[in-house]
Order: C-alpha cells, then structure tokens, then sequence
C-alpha cells in the first residue's frame, strides 16, 4: 500500500475527500508538540518541527474541513486529558481558557494565545449520549482544574484545552475560531483499546448533526529516546509499528480492521514506540465514532498521520 507523504499527495487526498456536511467523518490527527511554533530549531526532527511537513500539513488540513464539512462545532479528544470510568467534558462558555501543561519551556511559549468558545447545548448533547450507551459523563467548568499548567511556579492545576488542542487549531484555523464552538471531551485512562473504541462510538451519531470529531495523537511518543521521532534514526522494529498502522487502519472490513487495530499494541515496536499508551489510544477514539464506512489515511507523515474514517 502507497500512503501520501508530501505535499501533493496530502494536497490530493484531502482534496478527494467527498463534502459530506451530513455525515462527517471521523479524524485522527498528528497534534504534534509546541514544537510546532518554536522560533528556532527544536529537539524535534524537521518533520514535526517548526516549519516542517506536520505544520504545513495542519494548514492544509484545517481548510479542508472548513471548506468540505462546514461544521456546527468541533468535539476534540487529546492524548493530553485521560479520566478513568467518567467521561469530562468542557463546558466553558464564552472562553474556553488554555491549558498550558508543558513544562520548563521559554516565555515565548507561554504567551501563546487561540481563542474560541464552547457551547453548553453541545456539551450537554455528549453528556446524553454517552449516558444512552451506558457510559457516565459529567460536565466541566471553568471554575474546575483538569491539570497542571505550566505558566506559574511551581505549576498550578488548571482548567483549559491543553496543548494537544490549541498547538495544532493554532496551525489548522488560525489564532481565533469564533464561528465553531469547541467542546474537549477526556479519553479513557486504559490499556484496552476497546474502551476508547466504545468512547468514539458513543459520539458517533454528532458526524449526522454537523459536528466534527476529532482525536489528536501520535503513532510514535517516546520521550525518552528522541530518535525514535526521526525515521532515518528509527529502529527497524518502530518503522515497521509506524507503517503497520496505517496499513491496519486501511482494512475494508470492519471486523478485520477492528482486529488489526486491536493487534496493534502487540505488535513487537510498540513498547518502544509507546512507553505509556495515552498518545496511541485516540486513534482508537477516532475509530470508533466513524467505525461505518471507508477509512482513508490523509497522510502518512512518518509519527504523525491523519486518517478519516467514516467517509
């Protein structure tokens, strides 16, 4: 299997994605790190550092699904907020604050700004429809910390869309989205890919209500071992892991696909390539609420790909 990494071919398939505003298909996305908008070089290969294929990529990206979908509102899951057994969801009015939970960074990343709203009826609107699959949810305010933030010290807890969020809209939308509410909803704390499986499912009727989804991850995070981001320094066992998603994803059959995900964390370069599992398992997320359907991989950049499911 062939999957675009460049420009043209990342160009070509968003542009081959079908403008379907009534039923909108599921993303995992690369969210990268603050990286992304660092003034000089960075620890991180050129791919997912400033300037590099990931940033360009997230441009292109958040004017594709402006212009195809149209969207009432985006729900985004992070690889940066877990919760165990109960779903949070953010439900912060007129400003959603930021989370700025990285740690011993310059003051330049601390005086990012991205501003956006939420929406009370569509976070009320999750918290249903997790409730009629049988899961708990609650909503989360402004007055609740979610984690710790990296701007005072020592670092304080915090409400706000983390970094996971607000990094990679910075580059999709701009510094301001004042049209689309966003709502951030907690990933599930497991090693079982089923349980986010069922998280992304339980959302997945919002794709018919003109709601965007999204689940921000990446195929590779290890962060004590920085070479693992750079394919051409990468063990053969990680680049093997990193193709073998995208061709697992690919699986037209449901069921099939369903178990070669799930296989994926057996997979013999995924403990190097995860030490912890909570920037893999979003793509689980994604899977699910568009588990019906064609999937296609967007783009294949090596750490950070983007796959649609759904279409």
């Amino acid at each position: 299997m062939s999957f675009p990494k460049t420009q043209s071919a990342w160009r070509a398939a968003l542009e081959a994605l079908p403008s379907t505003p009534e039923k909108i298909p599921a993303f995992f996305f690369g969210h990268g790190s603050p990286m992304l908008i660092a003034r000089e070089s960075s620890p991180m290969p050129s791919s997912t550092g400033a300037g590099g294929d990931l940033g360009k990529f997230l441009g292109d990206f958040g004017a594709a699904l402006r212009a195809k979908y149209k969207p009432k509102g985006i729900v985004v899951f992070s690889a940066h907020w877990d919760t165990t057994g109960v779903r949070h969801v953010t439900d912060y009015g007129d400003r959603n604050p930021l989370l700025m939970d990285y740690f011993g960074f310059e003051p330049y990343f601390y005086r990012q700004t991205f501003e956006s709203r939420g929406d009370r009826t569509l976070a009320d609107r999750i918290v249903q429809l997790y409730k009629e699959a049988g899961q708990e949810a609650k909503l989360t305010t402004v007055q609740e910390g979610r984690g710790w933030d990296g701007r005072t010290s020592p670092p304080r807890q915090g409400p706000g869309l983390d970094h996971g969020v607000f990094i990679p809209f910075k580059m999709m939308f701009g510094e301001k989205v004042d049209d689309i509410p966003i709502v951030q909803v907690s990933i599930e704390d497991s090693n079982d890919p089923a349980r986010n499986w069922a998280v992304g499912k339980a959302v997945s009727k919002l794709r018919e209500e003109g709601i965007l989804v999204l689940a921000g991850g990446l195929t590779i995070h290890n962060l004590r071992n920085m070479r693992l981001f750079s394919e051409a320094a990468a063990p053969t066992n990680v680049r093997n892991f990193d193709k073998a998603i995208t061709v697992a994803a690919s699986q037209p059959e449901l069921e099939q696909r369903k178990q070669s995900m799930f296989e994926l964390m057996r997979h013999a370069g995924f403990a190097e390539s995860h030490p912890t599992t909570e920037h893999f398992v979003p793509l689980y997320v994604a899977a699910g609420a568009g588990e019906e359907g064609e999937v296609r991989v967007v783009s294949a950049i090596y750490a950070a790909p983007t796959i649609a499911f759904g279409v």
